[in-house]
């Protein structure tokens, strides 16, 4: 299992790219980095020959090495700051719902199925296997409300080597009665049962952590959410929920906590609006919500292929960064239709632009904004700043080999060999043109290696070390 795998020292050479801020993406063409027995960055050369990086790093000598294949660079690993796990199988099947509906036709049904283990099992697996072969390395899920299956997810997690915030889904009302917590109390007791088996798995939780989730303000009555941000204030674990993701829920809102000034304002009431609960969607917020989420220094989560699918709304997210809000990307699965990250950085583009064709050309993300809420800004989101998203000396090594095969395919294409990569590369591009190719044409087909912690967790029958 990825888990228990021994680490030895690594210096992986060839081009790296890297968000150095929100603007900026370094990308180094002849790069070294060294990473020791405990999966952390230890050097990183630039410029340099791998020669002279063995010369020059005292005791790595006998490091092993791991060499770019073709026409590649290291990256990242992406974080899903928002995935449901458990409604997986529904991923593209949406329909013509919107939220509501699509909640009660698709949704609930498939994931009061998951109380049965082996359809959980077959679930988890599934999604945690498809998330990491396409680069993500850290995801903060949805479970179920059913605590066994719950943490199920969290042994997967841990046994495949993925990064992952694991909450067991609280809701007390406005769902089916088959799906539901019987009681506060319950739900309380319930995910003080799936903290312990995290903390039992992963005592430190290098690669496990809880999460007190909240599915959103309509399934939980005040009482339920207060109970629940008081277990947020007694055990500083991380929360998850849902925010303003269409106007109907919002009203709907406003109707069951009418002593509320606004959706913002039920969290914050509740204790929850802290710095360590992530909001998904944030699409229709007004600016006294936006100054108080910024106040409490809460994160948001931003789900542009689902608030899509679902005809949520366009978030203003050029505002929200301009305001100083904190920001990582979400899939969103199953109300969005993939499960890469990659995928949602260009989706994230495409909100954008929608949004520049009424606010003017401001509202524009540009591919260096987008990657770097893929990598630096979804580690600012889950609390893994200091840990991971960028390469610097002292960060994990949570990486993805990417390759964009080869420049000349001639000798291929003349013995029959069809390419198998998204990404058509003649030689000319610069990095720059590379890596944006890479962005608006990648898939899973050109991340042919992960790691987490400086493990592999992930490789196809191109990796070739």
């Amino acid at each position: 299992m990825a888990a228990s795998q021994q680490i030895s020292k690594t210096i992986y050479l060839g081009p790296f790219v890297h968000s150095k801020s929100l603007q900026e993406l370094e990308i180094c063409k002849n790069g070294a980095i060294g990473v020791d027995e405990n999966g952390k960055i230890a050097f990183v050369e630039r410029d340099t020959t791998p020669l002279n990086v063995l010369e020059q790093q005292q005791g790595w000598k006998d490091a092993k090495i791991v060499r770019i294949q073709d026409n590649g660079f290291f990256f990242p690993g992406f974080i899903d700051t928002h995935i449901h796990a458990s409604q997986y199988p529904n991923a593209g099947i949406f329909g013509k719902s919107t939220l509501l509906d699509w909640l009660n036709t698709y949704t609930f049904p498939l994931e009061g199925s998951l109380s049965d283990l082996p359809i959980a099992r077959k679930v988890y697996n599934r999604v945690v296997s498809r998330t990491l072969s396409h680069g993500t390395t850290t995801a903060s899920y949805y479970a179920t409300v059913h605590v066994p299956a719950t943490n199920l997810l969290a042994d997967i997690c841990l046994a495949k080597g993925q990064r992952a915030l694991v909450g067991r889904v609280c809701m007390n009302q406005m769902s089916p009665e088959y799906y539901r917590d019987e009681s506060i109390p319950e739900a309380v007791k319930a995910s003080r049962e799936c903290i312990a088996h995290c903390s039992s798995i992963d005592p430190t939780g290098s690669i496990i952590r809880p999460v007190i989730t909240p599915r959103f303000a309509p399934s939980c009555s005040a009482d339920c959410l207060r109970a629940l941000g008081d277990l947020h204030q007694e055990t500083s674990v991380y929360a998850q929920t849902h925010i303003s993701e269409n106007k109907p829920e919002i009203q709907l809102v406003k109707e069951l906590f009418p002593e509320s000034k606004h959706y913002t304002d039920v969290y914050d009431r509740a204790g929850l609006l802290t710095g360590k609960m992530i909001l998904a969607h944030a699409v229709h917020l007004s600016q006294e919500e936006r100054d108080l989420i910024k106040q409490r220094e809460t994160k948001i989560s931003h789900c542009p292929a689902s608030n899509t699918a679902l005809t949520s709304g366009c978030a203003p997210v050029r505002e929200l960064l301009d305001q100083g809000i904190t920001i990582g990307l979400g899939t969103d699965v199953s109300g969005g239709f993939s499960p890469s990250i990659l995928e949602m950085a260009r989706q994230a583009i495409w909100v954008s632009r929608y949004r520049a064709m009424t606010d003017g050309d401001q509202a524009k993300l540009s591919t260096e904004e987008v990657l770097y809420l893929a990598t630096r800004g979804g580690a600012e989101v889950v609390g893994l700043e200091d840990k991971v998203g960028g390469f610097d000396v002292g960060k994990e090594w949570d990486a993805q080999m990417i390759s964009l095969g080869e420049v000349d395919d001639e000798g291929a294409a003349a013995a029959g060999v069809e390419s198998i990569d998204s990404v058509d590369v003649f030689g000319w591009e610069s990095w720059e043109n590379r890596v944006a190719k890479w962005v608006y044409g990648g898939d899973d087909r050109n991340t042919v290696a992960v790691w987490v912690k400086g493990r592999l967790v992930h490789k196809t029958e191109r990796y070739s070390p």
